[in-house]
């Protein structure tokens, strides 16, 4: 009797819909992976599938979940469990940023939102994923952090530069915790990326120096190399930057 094929690899990644998770779920659904898009906007995601070659968009699940709700979150990882059976890789892409940035200007709700978006549902998401990775004794947790996570930027706004020093920590966290039960985590650090989210500064930048910047792609291009890193080892860290300013 022939031997039965291994199932392939199940990744979750937030922020699908658009930038760098949207880059991300096309390139691993294109190596075969069975993606789950996570993201707000139901049509964004359905979008992201649209995108996809038509050979793999069946690769491709759309399960639309505000990340800043821990009861949802908890709901969103036991339907994909119960759809796959396991968890390989999760990527925390989901990203936002408001223009009233400074201190100055910053308001309570604007400062819960970004928080939300980028690091309480990043951290709710892991928590509910971990009994199972361990289960497994395995699992990689890929944060998509910013250098403004590494150095204060007044061009990031305070809410985005305390929210991406979270991510810093929480990666750091799983791997001082979770490394003997053969999970691993990395914080990519990424400079300008030409994405959506530009466009929320207090003035977006030109056409022109966008064509500088790094595309979503260059990040997924991160991902899948940390992501697929024999077991034995572990990038805790991923510093990119443009190559030309």
């Amino acid at each position: 009797m022939a031997k039965k094929s291994p199932s392939s690899p199940v990744i979750v990644i937030t922020g699908a819909g658009s930038g760098v998770g949207r880059a991300t779920a096309l390139k691993f659904a294109g190596e075969g992976w069975r993606v789950v898009l996570v993201g707000r906007r139901p049509d964004a995601l359905a979008e992201t599938i649209r995108l996809a070659a038509a050979g793999i968009r069946k690769k491709l699940v759309a399960l639309p979940c505000d990340l800043g709700n821990a009861d949802a979150v908890t709901a969103l990882a036991r339907d994909t469990l119960t759809r796959f059976g396991r968890i390989d890789v999760l990527v925390n892409a989901a990203g936002n940023n408001i223009p009233q940035r400074s201190l100055g200007e910053l308001s309570r709700a604007d400062y819960v939102a970004v928080m939300d978006a980028n690091v309480n549902g990043a951290l709710y998401l892991v928590q509910a994923f971990l009994p199972t990775m361990r289960q497994q004794g395995a699992g990689t947790v890929v944060n998509v952090g910013s250098e403004a996570g590494k150095q204060a930027s007044a061009k990031a706004g305070a809410a985005y530069v305390v929210s991406k020093f979270g991510i810093t920590g929480l990666t750091q966290t799983i791997n001082a915790e979770e490394r003997p039960n053969g999970i691993r985590a990395c914080c990519i650090f990424p400079g300008d990326i030409d994405t959506p989210l530009l466009n929320k500064r207090p003035v977006p930048p030109a056409a022109e120096a966008r064509t500088r910047m790094m595309q979503p792609e260059d990040i997924a291009a991160c991902v899948w190399f940390v992501a697929t890193l024999p077991a034995r080892a572990t990038v805790e860290e991923l510093l990119v930057r443009p190559s030309r300013t």
